[in-house]
């Protein structure tokens, strides 16, 4: 049989294999030496004690800066021979000798044949391990490939390893092309370097498949030849066996089930691959409390014999038989490698369980008709961090085949053009409208519906990355944000120039400008909110944060749907074709219509209630010497005012706020010279309580709303006690709890 395994790396990858094998790292040479045989001597000064004691000085989280020592060589400052950091050394660390797989084969008897069912287990457990890790960001060399098993598959005669193992070669493939196709992910998200390894590309997904099923048909028969007849006594052996063979059908049932998901959700027609792989993530998920029970009928790690430094080496490496967790190492490139712990079996099934619920919860997005549904179930899964492979997944099935279809059926821009007409109704999109079939105007919405349609993409694609790089990323969105509305004004003034010669008493309406500027606010309100997750706010720059949030980007969002309901409900008054009038129609007359705009109107005024809260809250401990801020010369207020909202000086409109305007606008010395803490905090008290009360009355509470009312009646407590005189005296900052909710927190007085 040929070695599916090349016989060296790829074009790509032979310089960093050449660089780490040619480099050994026992013949370094003493520089010490080589340098008194050139002549050249050192007086070296121990700093050690004088460096330690300053190092105890600095508090937990506390960084030493200096002119010459900046973050770039403190990230590139290591410990070399560390094994942590040195690649090389990692081999050295073990007197056992590593070897591959012909070779464990030939000399320490590696069996691929007669696998016992507790060897089937432990390998397949084993192997699960490092997908879960590979999947949390590591690299397959360090994790999947150091299965030894999988480096030649050709050379098992085990039916059911082999299966298996070419099922999880073609697992590896189809979710590193799932990855890499999205292209959602960061390094820290998913390391996409094979390293030279085949993935089974000479055996076809429908033969793997079929010698899962034929694998778990044998292993079926055994149990059934091992199952107890009624009245009849078997030995403890038999039980077991009978235990460990249905753990192994288990086990390679989970793996086809999982497999033939994936394999359904590339089918061209997506609602009907997406409907299969429901099906079949279910019956997966049912299998992983049944693989979470029988972990204990496989073989275990062994201990880790020989290492230099006397410590057991169980958790980070597990060794069971045809794994040798340091086979690759050599192959990694010579830089700083990421240090890689296979998690626990039970850890990994646990992980799988997650993966398979979060698989079933991005399949939910077929079932929405609307763009802007899209976008906010592509938003609400973000808030929960999921996996580089369930966001990836989520991004091909909105966008399958990158062909610019949602779903792989309708044109981007014609499901923004429904998206705009369910917005505003626009005269320009409305059949009955006198507009409707000029061609001219016809060019224009075109055009911009075209233009629309790569920032509307990339926000949702923004959506698919880990959250930590969605605030970059929403700040360079602003700037197409911006080009797009200058194309909408222009199409609003060329469709308001031809409605007023039809209707010259038309009221202007900015439709598509209204409809760009709602995206765009809620872009920056995203961007501003992203900081209070990332962490990156001081206590004393939250006035100025929930100021800019209050008084100016939810004011004009919330203006904006304002307008965008009127014009709504304006446009389907006079374009909307009257119905017959019946009985039934005026008993329905009578009920109250739900505005489409009405819950997010509510969400957007509760939200801008509790900013102000906030704001008044730390002007009110600011006030009262709870609150100090600093005034440092390159640090100052104005320094940090500018910088945290730089990204929006590419939008025309909201303008930025200059740190000029915002002192005006919120001196209290100006606005009234008697007021005092006291009146402060009471003002904060009413936006608590009224933010409370509005947050009460929004119908089908999220948990998320549910969590902002807890919030809302802690804080009115809170701010209570303080009008009352608690702890007036103290001079101890505040504390702002994110616990409950990580952008609105928790006062607690000290």
């Amino acid at each position: 049989m040929a070695d599916d395994r090349p016989s060296g790396p790829s074009r790509e990858e032979s310089s960093a294999q050449t660089s780490s094998e040619c480099f050994d790292f026992d013949d370094r040479p003493n520089i010490t030496q080589m340098r008194e045989a050139q002549g050249i001597k050192y007086n070296w000064t121990d700093i050690t004690e004088e460096f330690t004691d300053a190092a105890s000085q600095l508090q937990l989280g506390e960084l030493l800066h200096d002119a010459n020592f900046g973050l770039f060589e403190a990230m590139s400052a290591i410990e070399m021979m560390d094994p942590k950091m040195d690649a090389g050394m990692m081999c050295n660390q073990t007197e056992r000798q590593v070897m591959g797989l012909e070779q464990s084969i030939q000399h320490r008897g590696l069996k691929i044949k007669d696998l016992s069912p507790d060897e089937l287990v432990g390998i397949i457990d084993n192997t699960l391990a490092c997908i879960a890790t590979w999947l949390e960001g590591h690299s397959l060399a360090q994790t999947v490939f150091t299965n030894l098993y999988t480096h030649n598959p050709d050379l098992i005669e085990d039916r059911c390893v082999r299966a298996f193992t070419l099922a999880v070669l073609k697992i590896v493939d189809i979710v590193k092309d799932k990855v890499v196709r999205a292209s959602v992910f960061e390094e820290e998200d998913f390391q996409s370097m094979t390293y030279g390894f085949k993935l089974a590309h000479n055996v076809t997904d429908l033969r793997v498949v079929g010698m899962l099923r034929e694998v778990e048909e044998e292993f079926n028969r055994r149990i059934k030849s091992t199952r107890s007849r009624q009245g009849e006594e078997r030995d403890a052996a038999t039980e077991l066996q009978h235990e460990q063979c249905l753990a192994v059908q288990w086990r390679l049932k989970f793996c086809r089930m999982f497999y033939t998901a994936l394999l359904a959700t590339n089918k061209k027609e997506v609602k009907q691959g997406v409907e299969e792989a429901r099906k079949l993530l279910i019956q997966a998920g049912d299998l992983l409390p049944l693989i979470q029970k029988s972990i204990h009928l496989g073989i275990q790690p062994e201990t880790a014999q020989g290492d230099t430094d006397g410590k057991d080496r169980v958790t980070d490496f597990p060794l069971i038989m045809g794994f040798e967790p340091l086979v690759n190492q050599r192959l990694l490139p010579p830089t700083f490698p990421r240090y890689s712990k296979i998690i626990d079996r039970a850890a990994a099934v646990t992980y799988f369980e997650g993966l398979v619920g979060r698989l079933r919860t991005v399949c939910e997005v077929t079932n929405l008709n609307s763009f802007h549904a899209i976008m906010d179930f592509t938003g609400e899964v973000s808030k929960q961090c999921p996996c580089v492979l369930s966001r990836s997944v989520l991004q091909l099935l909105f966008l399958p085949f990158n062909n610019k279809k949602v779903f792989g059926v309708e044109l981007v821009q014609e499901s923004l053009r429904d998206c705009i007409r369910s917005f505003v109704y626009p005269p320009a999109l409305v059949p009955r409208s006198p507009i409707y079939n000029n061609p001219q105007v016809k060019e224009m919405v075109d055009s911009l519906l075209l233009h629309a349609v790569r920032p509307m993409c990339t926000i949702v694609q923004i959506q698919g990355h880990n959250r930590a790089r969605q605030r970059d990323k929403l700040g360079q969105v602003l700037e197409e944000l911006a080009n797009l509305q200058d194309e909408a004004e222009k199409v609003d003034a060329g469709v308001l120039s031809f409605m007023t010669k039809s209707d010259p008493k038309w009221p202007h309406q900015a439709c598509f400008g209204s409809w760009v500027m709602y995206h765009t606010l809620r872009t920056m309100i995203r961007y501003v909110l992203s900081g209070f997750e990332l962490e990156l706010y001081a206590a004393h720059e939250y006035h100025y944060i929930y100021w800019y949030l209050a008084d100016f980007l939810y004011a004009w969002f919330i203006s904006t749907i304002t307008r965008a309901d009127s014009m709504l409900q304006d446009n389907e008054a006079a374009f909307t074709e009257p119905t017959a009038k019946s009985r039934s129609n005026k008993k329905k007359s009578k009920r109250r219509k739900i505005r489409p705009f009405e819950r997010e109107l509510a969400i957007a005024q509760s939200y801008q209630l509790l900013c102000s809260a906030y704001y008044k809250a730390v002007v009110g401990f600011t006030m009262d010497g709870k609150l100090k801020r600093p005034n440092c010369m390159f640090d100052n207020e104005k320094v940090r005012f500018e910088h945290r909202f730089a990204a929006f000086s590419a939008v025309l409109t909201p303008p930025l706020v200059q740190y000029e305007t915002f002192c005006e606008m919120t001196d209290i010395r100006k606005m009234d010279a008697n007021r005092t803490p006291l009146d402060v905090y009471y003002t904060a008290y009413k936006f608590f309580m009224q933010a409370s009360s509005m947050l009460e009355k929004i119908p089908n509470l999220t948990p998320e709303l549910n969590a902002l009312i807890r919030v809302a009646k802690t804080n009115v407590v809170v701010i209570k006690l303080l009008m009352g005189g608690h702890k007036r005296d103290s001079k101890v900052p505040p504390e702002f709890d994110f616990g409950t909710h990580n952008i609105f927190p928790i006062i607690k007085l000290k």
